[in-house]
Formats: structure tokens, C-alpha cells, sequence
């Protein structure tokens, strides 16, 4: 019988190779739309905050290349009323010391419910997770009278409890499952050559668990910094005021200068947009290991 010859194909595999091509670019592009409408709106932002309030109202979508102005980021800069300035340290102050606290507690109480067994284990677990479950909105008001009674509201620190209230339960999932995918077997080795709980924890745990921290961190930045309701509810003063609350002054009782608006969030939230950017793949494969793991 006559050998068949290598370079023999199936019938349809031309057919075949070439509708997965196709298949493969209509995804693509696809993608690539969805990836343009979620980045033309900071596009759109960038070249209207260099209008004047007349030249926006006259075109909206229009790009100045002519007329282009950076008037809006003078007036803001130098007027002191909006205090923009003062609003961008509050919420970096509140921000950092949330994150801290976060991934450090998230860190603890996520590795003892991953390793150490007792009998509230599993309780304590589903009481963290439910917190990702109840709608924050819904404790506005009783947190709200809780403060005012405690004498803590309007103060520099009150947004603190809720940031890391909140933010605990999404970064003990997390973390938790994290450490079920490092070996056990790392700890017994260290145990065995003498170390301490403490020093295994901190010194071998810790910098293994750096990936699903970063992810944990950079998570709660963006939600701490751009939390609104808590802010607006528990602050009044306009000293104390955050960067979401700030942003609300920009707008009038009858009309909105959206130059100047568009240039005040351009501002703020310029440090979190590269910080996304920066860490983007960071984030995807920290989440994918804290749900994958274990």
C-alpha cells in the first residue's frame, strides 16, 4: 500500500484555519471598540477641559486646535475658594491610612482562618464574607446616628471606620485563599530549624503573600478614593472635605461651567489613573490567584 504523503491535509482544514482567523479578528475588534468607548471619555475630558465655557457650549465634541487654552487650570490652581488642593491631601491622608490598616488586618485575619482551626473558623469566615453582601447605602443613616451620639462624626478620622469596615471582607477572601495555595510544608520546615510564629508569619508568609497585598491594596485605593456617600453624610466641613466632595462644587444652581469641571476631575483623579495603569496587570493576576488558589 502506498504511503499517504505527509503534506496530506483533511478536506476542511483550509476552511477551518481560515474561519478561525476571521472569528479571531471580529473578536478583536470587537475588543478594540469596547476599549475605545471606555478611553475616548478621558480623551474627550483632556481636550475640553482646554476650552472656555463658551467655546464647549458652542461644540461640544470639537477638538480646540487652535483656540486651545489653559485657562480652566489657572483659575483653578489659583483660586483658593475651591480648595482643591487642601480636598486632594484629605483623601490622600484618609486614603493611605485605610490602606494600611486594611492590608495589614486583611493580611492577619486571612492567614489565621486559612491555617488555624477552631471552632468559630468557618463562622467568622462567612460573618467577613457577608459584609460584601450587605448594600453600604443601607447603613447610612444608622452609622450616621451612631457617630453623632459618639461625638466622632465631622472630624479628620471619622471616614476611617467605614473605609476599613468596608474594605475588610473583599481583602480577607482574598487573602484567605491565597494562602491556601502556599504549602504548608514551608511553615514545618521552619518550625522544625527553630523559627517562631511570629517570625514565619512576617518574614516567610508575608513577602509570599506580596502579590495578593498589592492587589488588595490598589483595590481599596480606587474605592476610597472615589468613595462618595460616607463622605458627603459624615463630613460638613469644608476643611475636611474629600476630592468626590470637592468636585460637587464645580456646579451651579442653574447652569455648570463644564470646562471647569471636566479640568477639576482631570486633576484629581490623574494620580489614580496612572496608578491603575501602572499596576493594571498586578491586579489580574492577584485576583486570579486569590480565586484560583485553594
Amino acid at each position: 500500500m502506498a504511503k499517504q504523503s505527509s503534506n496530506f491535509k483533511p478536506a476542511g482544514h483550509n476552511k477551518k484555519t481560515a474561519g478561525y482567523y476571521v472569528g479571531k479578528v471580529l473578536i478583536n475588534l470587537v475588543l478594540w471598540i469596547f476599549s475605545l468607548s471606555c478611553i475616548f471619555p478621558l480623551f474627550w475630558m483632556g481636550y475640553s477641559s482646554l476650552k472656555l465655557k463658551r467655546q464647549f457650549n458652542a461644540d461640544v465634541i470639537s477638538i480646540p486646535f487652535k483656540t486651545a487654552t489653559l485657562q480652566n487650570y489657572r483659575d483653578i490652581l489659583n483660586n483658593a475658594d475651591y480648595h482643591l488642593g487642601e480636598s486632594m491631601f484629605n483623601s490622600f491622608r484618609t486614603t493611605a491610612i485605610s490602606i494600611v490598616l486594611i492590608v495589614l488586618f486583611s493580611f492577619v485575619i486571612g492567614y489565621i482562618l486559612s491555617r488555624i482551626r477552631f471552632k468559630l473558623n468557618r463562622p467568622l469566615y462567612i460573618m467577613f464574607l457577608m459584609g460584601m453582601l450587605v448594600p453600604i447605602h443601607s447603613l447610612l443613616v444608622p452609622i450616621y446616628v451612631l457617630f453623632r451620639n459618639l461625638g466622632i462624626s465631622n472630624q479628620w478620622y471619622t471616614l476611617l471606620f467605614p473605609y476599613i469596615s468596608f474594605g475588610l471582607p473583599m481583602g480577607i477572601f482574598l487573602v484567605e485563599g491565597y494562602v491556601k495555595g502556599i504549602p504548608i510544608s514551608l511553615e514545618e520546615a521552619a518550625a522544625i530549624d527553630g523559627s517562631s510564629f511570629s517570625r514565619t508569619l512576617w518574614q516567610i508568609i508575608m513577602p509570599l503573600c506580596r502579590p495578593i497585598m498589592v492587589t488588595v491594596a490598589i483595590i481599596q485605593i480606587f474605592s476610597c478614593w472615589n468613595e462618595f456617600s460616607f463622605a458627603l453624610v459624615l463630613i460638613q466641613n469644608t476643611h475636611l472635605q474629600t476630592v468626590p466632595l470637592a468636585l460637587t462644587q464645580f456646579k451651579g444652581q442653574f447652569g455648570s461651567d463644564y470646562p471647569l469641571q471636566m479640568t477639576a476631575m482631570l486633576i484629581t483623579m490623574s494620580p489614580i489613573v496612572v496608578l491603575y495603569f501602572a499596576f493594571s496587570n498586578q491586579i489580574i493576576k492577584g485576583m486570579v490567584a486569590g480565586a484560583v488558589k485553594g
